[in-house]
């Protein structure tokens, strides 16, 4: 008797567009501090796993600095196995969390999603945070079983994202992890620079802990270069390697007249004020920054953004944001211009500062501005913005933040003999392994690349804590 044969399922029709994130409203977000994204729901995120297509080939694995196996995470999520997943996403990536709210992931892991050649690309990012949070949340971030130790010593100057990436990976493979921080608090650029209601100071505390929980030792209040040198960590503390991970802190300003008046900041000492030390809290913190209606943001970078956000809820009325090019030629994430812009930032682009005025006391008065227009491409690739003659105007403004990039701080550099830089004051490092001009120092981050994202030195970090490992087992 012949039977019939079951027919297989039909695959479920693929949405075109991706799952929306829930956002506060625009007019209520900008006085308060509190995290803009809401997170997806568990239904969103089980709506947008199913979009996955599960490619063979995984080119979004490799538009991945951290290398996550991101079908399986996603396919994880699909199945509602969220713990599972975050295991999954653990495996090459300690800061899920973080991850999920400030990585670029349109320009990395979604800009290779086949879907995208389509319609939009699967929200990797969102589900990755979903996923993190579901496991905070559920209080169960597994702790994988580590090895016994193997009695090697390694020492991370900073913590950071690449230092704190570096230190996870080591201590997996059982060495004794100890990470130097300088300031009072440790996560470097994570809690000094990215504001909380992009990405929650406690959200970076429990990304720590769970690095902690893998062995890691933090200390904070350590300046290496001051309170014990690199080559002191190694001949006297016994350290067999040291990782240096202290980033891109050193504000760049842009020269001009009046930079030195009062209510000039660099965009690092203005969200450190704000993001480290609780300013907008002031006088529950006693670190403040002076309210102001009018201010004005020099640049067009994340930095500037997240500068002009804060301004805002500070309780300035009015917040330009200055930048010398085009919108089109900005250089922050889209999603972030366009969420400063519902909250009202004033752009003027193709616009560039030449003087800063002040009054009689030496506090900001007024900005004054040249006009300019694309010229030809220049080193970057992008049209070089040229001065309009005699189009300079006058703004008055109470305070300027100038966001325009930061460079590395040579305090390390200056006191390890033998550690080669650029000319720049960047440690060079080897690309694949972050190996220095010192035997037993790497390097990797900010420190080497410039000022860069988050999870480009997570990556660099993974590559380091690999060749570290290699060298470790060769002692």
């Amino acid at each position: 008797m012949n039977e019939e044969r079951a027919k297989p399922k039909p695959k479920p029709k693929i949405k075109a567009s991706r799952e929306a994130m829930p956002l506060q409203d625009p007019r209520v977000r900008r006085t308060n501090f509190d995290e803009v994204a809401l997170g997806y729901t568990r239904e969103q995120a089980l709506n947008e796993a199913q979009r996955c297509l599960g490619c063979k080939k995984q080119p979004c694995v490799a538009g991945c600095p951290v290398e996550i196996d991101i079908p399986a995470f996603i396919s994880l999520v699909g199945e509602g196995k969220f713990l599972e997943a975050g295991a999954k996403i653990r495996e090459t990536n300690s800061l899920p969390a973080v991850c999920g709210r400030v990585c670029p992931q349109e320009d990395q892991c979604e800009k290779q999603c086949v879907l995208g050649k389509k319609w939009e690309p699967l929200a990797i990012g969102r589900l990755e945070r979903f996923v993190a949070d579901y496991e905070m949340n559920a209080g169960e971030i597994g702790v994988p079983e580590l090895p016994p130790s193997t009695g090697k010593k390694v020492a991370i100057v900073g913590s950071g994202p690449a230092g704190l990436t570096v230190a996870g990976d080591l201590a997996r493979l059982g060495h004794e992890v100890t990470v130097f921080e300088a300031l009072h608090k440790p996560g470097g650029v994570l809690v000094y620079g990215i504001p909380e209601f992009r990405l929650p100071k406690e959200i970076v505390r429990r990304e720590i802990e769970y690095i902690e929980k893998l062995g890691v030792k933090v200390v904070c209040n350590f300046v290496v270069g001051k309170t014990r040198t690199i080559e002191e960590l190694m001949t006297e503390e016994g350290y067999h390697a040291v990782f240096v991970a202290t980033g891109a802190g050193l504000p760049y300003f842009m020269s001009i007249p009046g930079e030195n008046l009062n209510g000039v900041y660099s965009a690092n000492e203005f969200l450190t004020r704000s993001n480290l030390m609780k300013a907008y809290r002031f006088p529950e913190y006693d670190t403040p920054v002076k309210r102001v209606k009018r201010v004005a943001v020099v640049g067009g970078g994340n930095v500037a953004m997240d500068s002009v956000r804060t301004a805002m809820r500070l309780g300035a009325e009015e917040v330009y944001c200055i930048y010398r090019r085009s919108r089109v030629e900005m250089p922050a994430r889209e999603e972030e211009i366009e969420h400063a812009i519902e909250e009202e930032m004033i752009l003027r682009e193709l616009t560039n500062p030449v003087k800063i005025i002040g009054d009689g006391d030496n506090w900001v008065k007024e900005i004054e501005c040249i006009k300019m227009e694309l010229g030809e491409p220049d080193a970057s690739g992008r049209r070089r913005p040229v001065p309009i003659e005699g189009s300079e105007f006058r703004t008055p403004v109470d305070a300027v933040v100038i966001a325009i990039g930061q460079g590395p701080n040579p305090l390390v550099p200056a006191t390890t003999p033998g550690l080669e830089t650029t000319k720049w004051g960047n440690i060079i490092a080897d690309e694949e392994t972050g190996a220095t001009s010192l035997g037993g120092v790497y390097a990797g981050g900010d420190i080497v690349t410039g000022a860069a994202t988050v999870i480009l030195a997570m990556g660099a970090g993974r590559k380091s804590a690999a060749a570290i490992g290699e060298y470790l087992e060769n002692l």
